[in-house]
């Protein structure tokens, strides 16, 4: 019998079932990805190494939620790079600040004071905001994967 995983893959999904089959693919991925660290391990990270992770997790997850239905490369690139950029993530971190517990909303104002250099073009809040999301996503991949489906899954993507 095929996993539900498997079946999406195969394009053997009901179209109807698109959103939640690729909710449990990316949950699934990002559960298999991580090492074992510890509390104290976690606790060493700079708030600049934890943006430096999720912004990769957070690129895999909009990555992932582009992938289908298929399209050309061009359309994944122009859909991804609107999403990945920083003005819109701190976009999105706004609108995930009244759901952010005080632990987070304390990992977020650290990776807020940690964002020093930007690009020329950006306003330095605008960058601070970004690197502020990057960071909350590293270290909720690290620390708690369950919260971080469920605050991504919070996010506005359009399709």
């Amino acid at each position: 019998m095929k996993s539900k995983e498997e079946e999406l893959l195969n394009g053997q999904d009901e179209p109807h079932h698109h959103d939640s089959s690729l909710c449990q693919i990316q949950s699934a991925i990002l559960k298999r990805l991580p090492q074992e660290i510890s509390q104290a391990q976690l606790q060493q990270l700079s708030p600049t190494a934890l943006a430096y992770l999720g912004d990769s997790v957070y690129e895999l997850y909009v990555r992932m939620f582009y992938l289908l239905p298929p399209q050309r490369s061009q359309t994944y690139h122009r859909l991804v790079v609107a999403q990945v950029r920083a003005e819109t993530q701190a976009l999105h971190l706004r609108s995930l600040t009244p759901y952010l517990s005080q632990t987070e909303l304390n990992i977020v104002r650290r990776g807020r004071n940690a964002a020093t250099g930007r690009p020329k073009r950006l306003d330095p809040e605008i960058y601070q905001q970004a690197t502020s999301l990057e960071t909350l996503i590293g270290y909720l991949y690290l620390s708690d994967q369950a919260r971080l489906t469920e605050l991504l899954q919070k996010l506005s993507l359009e399709k």
